[in-house]
């Protein structure tokens, strides 16, 4: 019977030794020193906004683990031999390892910022993130964040249900423009502001102030603007966590570099999820993606491998799903910041400033090429298949209809967008609107 473990009880870890069980009788270890049990990372704000509490983010029961015979090891793994398949750990405890499974997730960056690890200076990733941020926001009044993106616009949304002040420094001209078109950036931008934050654009953080106790007393803008707060909250992305591979013979870069199989170049270790960087291009994708659903797939192919049924990661077209506060965003397909040379765009939104819909296709072949829905629902099925048939354009918005998730009795905008479409591209489309 081979031993298998796994560091990283995260999306993807966890996955992987599902399935693998499904599959094998082999013995199964996952490893990780943030939580006992594997929790559902992405309700993280919930707990804190009082919504859930932590124990209803566990999707399993604590005795799953144990009635499928997957042993858990609460223990931080600080070194890997690869040499004789051993992980050293914080504990002194040694487990060995026949295939081994590298799930480690991500860290949120620091770029050397003066006063960056003050007390009350924190990210938001781990499940020890939120605890503190619950002991460094008791009392304060204000917070400043840095970064403007999807950690980001949750931090705000989590302060904010305290009645904590919230300042935005983002370094783009739009929020969240270096992946948004500027029309939804702008769209965004305004919808923050309305929510009462001090969102300031094309403005980074110079330095953050001690108090003279080792807290946060405030911070200096690139602009020289002082501003006094309690927390800082820094959002400026996040990468691989992979510090403790840099002896261990595994090939890294940004991130553990795989294959196509997800396997690194020591033939009995793998990598999944967040910490992995592909060595081979995927047409439309990056070659690191931090999201939910990537590490979910990469646990279920590698778990198919190891099992005798070597299976490829081949993820399909791009996707993504967001909230900035109410408004909740999609993305399928490919749709850059910036119109690129051969593409066309189609750009609707809602006079009452909480709905769009961007529209982006091949100009010399009318093939459709990627949407952003913002507070429209749109399902995913229906996008997946269209991009991979290589659908025109016209026939998206002919079937939009049909790709609409919204609850019934929600108001429908798909004749409204059509009729923009065509008056804007009458040459493309010709509907008989009933």
């Amino acid at each position: 019977m081979s031993k298998i473990v796994i560091i990283g009880n995260g999306i993807a870890g966890v996955t992987a030794a599902r399935h693998i069980r499904k599959s094998s009788n082999d013995s199964i270890t996952i490893v990780s020193s943030e939580t006992e049990h594997f929790f559902s990372r992405t309700a993280l704000m919930y707990i804190f906004m009082g919504h859930m509490k932590f124990e209803n983010t566990k999707p399993y029961e604590d005795w799953f683990w144990k009635k499928n015979k997957i042993d858990l090891v609460y223990d931080h793994v600080n070194a890997v031999e690869t040499q004789n398949n051993t992980l050293i750990c914080r504990s002194g405890k040694k487990i060995t390892f026949d295939t081994l499974i590298l799930a480690t997730g991500s860290q949120p960056n620091k770029f050397g910022w003066p006063g960056q690890d003050l007390q009350c200076v924190q990210g938001l990733y781990s499940y020890q993130d939120l605890q503190l941020m619950e002991q460094n926001s008791k009392g304060i009044k204000k917070a400043v964040i840095v970064g403007g993106g999807l950690i980001g616009i949750e931090m705000a949304e989590m302060l904010l249900s305290r009645n904590i002040e919230v300042t935005f420094l983002v370094r783009e001209k739009e929020f969240w423009s270096n992946v948004l078109p500027m029309q939804e950036a702008k769209l965004i931008s305004d919808h923050v502001r309305s929510h009462h934050v001090d969102l300031r654009l094309e403005t980074e953080l110079l330095n953050i102030q001690d108090n003279g106790e080792g807290k946060v007393k405030g911070i200096v803008t690139s602009k020289n603007e002082s501003i006094e707060c309690q927390l800082v909250g820094l959002t400026v992305g996040v990468s691989p966590s992979i510090s403790f591979l840099k002896d261990s013979g595994i090939k890294i870069n940004r991130g553990v570099l795989v294959n196509e199989l997800m396997q690194t170049n020591i033939a009995n270790v793998y990598a999944i999820g967040d910490c992995v960087e592909r060595t081979y291009e995927l047409s439309g994708r990056r070659n690191i993606e931090q999201v939910w659903y990537t590490g979910r797939m990469m646990g279920e192919v590698v778990a198919q491998t190891i099992c005798g049924s070597p299976t490829k990661y081949e993820p399909g077209p791009w996707f993504n799903s967001a909230k900035f506060l109410d408004i909740e965003y999609q993305t399928y397909g490919n749709v850059s910041p910036q119109l690129k040379a051969n593409e066309s765009e189609f750009y609707w939104e809602h006079s009452g400033k909480k709905k769009a819909m961007h529209f982006i296709w091949d100009t010399s072949s009318q093939v459709f090429i990627g949407i952003n829905s913002f507070g429209i629902r749109l399902r995913h099925e229906k996008f997946d298949a269209w991009l991979r048939a290589k659908q025109s354009i016209s026939y998206v918005l002919e079937h939009l209809a049909e790709a609409n998730f919204d609850p019934e009795f929600f108001r429908r905008h798909e004749p409204e967008i059509i009729q923009a479409f065509e008056k804007q591209f009458p040459h493309l489309l010709s509907l008989s609107l009933k």
